[in-house]
């Protein structure tokens, strides 16, 4: 499989370890990604609340260029997504208003943990895993922008999604059954409204913890920040990390959880290494 992969900016910074495990797990599974060259920054959230043009025209440029490369295109961030789905449709809707007549009808934009949990993709990561992450209960949280809203991104199941349980069960582990999953974190109040910012993730955390998590699992890089540092401002010790699908998962194909990978987490992520340590290898060999 060949896909165009555009990264963002979160995974070329706050969220290097998202970017490196997406790479893994897809060199892993035989997945080819060809980075769409000159990229640029999708402009969210600053530029599509400051104007419509840009907002606009930031993510068209990615299509735009991607549609050259021929392939569809893989997303790992979920506001990233979010834009760049926005500007197709508005493309495919309006193409007169943009000028732009000739993009590919046939182009799609695909979500990480869309592809990860297509019935193929992880019946390959079933077969190919070296240790089972059994024993690790996660609370798989979505957040908003990879989901919402449906007349953009496409998703039917927006309000029970299944794909972030598809992939952590595909790898042994146990997804809970909780409240919070389409919460929002408060990811663009943090800065303007800390004390909602610290409700919202109080509530998400103390949500997990009763349905018996040991960590959560997102697809977000700004979910993920948010909600693992925000835990510090909370009055309760009991703090959760949050893992990314795709770290859960070249954890258990390697067989391995790196120190250096496990430091890159604000809040402690020894409940995986510990999994690792003590689970029994399966296979000498992956992919």
């Amino acid at each position: 499989m060949k896909l165009s992969y555009y990264p963002g900016c979160s995974l070329h910074g706050t969220a290097l370890f998202y970017e490196k495990s997406v790479q893994e797990v897809c060199g892993q599974l035989n997945i080819e990604l060809t980075e769409i060259p000159d990229w640029n920054c999708c402009g969210a959230s600053s530029a599509h609340m400051t104007s419509h043009e840009i907002g606009m025209r930031l993510p068209m440029r990615n299509l735009l260029i991607a549609a050259e490369l021929g392939h569809d295109i893989l997303v790992p961030c979920a506001a990233c997504f979010q834009r760049l789905k926005a500007a197709e449709k508005s493309l495919r809707e309006d193409p007169g208003y943009w000028d732009i007549t000739d993009y590919p009808a046939d182009l799609k934009i695909i979500h990480i943990s869309s592809l990860l949990a297509d019935e193929q993709i992880a019946q390959k990561i079933r077969q190919n895993i070296k240790i089972r992450l059994e024993g690790l209960n996660l609370a798989c949280y979505y957040g908003c922008l990879s989901l919402r809203h449906p007349k953009i991104t496409g998703v039917s199941n927006y309000e029970q999604p299944e794909t972030l349980e598809t992939i952590v069960s595909s790898v042994g582990a146990k997804p809970v059954s909780w409240s919070h999953k389409t919460e929002c974190c408060s990811g663009s109040l943090i800065v303007a409204r800390p004390d909602i910012a610290q409700k919202l993730v109080g509530d998400i955390v103390a949500a997990a913890l009763r349905a018996g998590a040991d960590g959560l699992v997102t697809d977000c890089p700004m979910c993920q920040v948010n909600v693992e540092s925000r835990q510090f401002d909370l009055s309760s010790s009991d703090h959760l990390p949050v893992f990314f699908g795709t770290e859960l998962i070249s954890a258990a194909l390697k067989g391995q959880y790196p120190s250096k990978q496990e430091k890159m987490h604000l809040v402690d992520a020894d409940i995986l290494a510990n999994v690792i340590e003590t689970a029994p290898q399966i296979r000498e060999e992956t992919v």
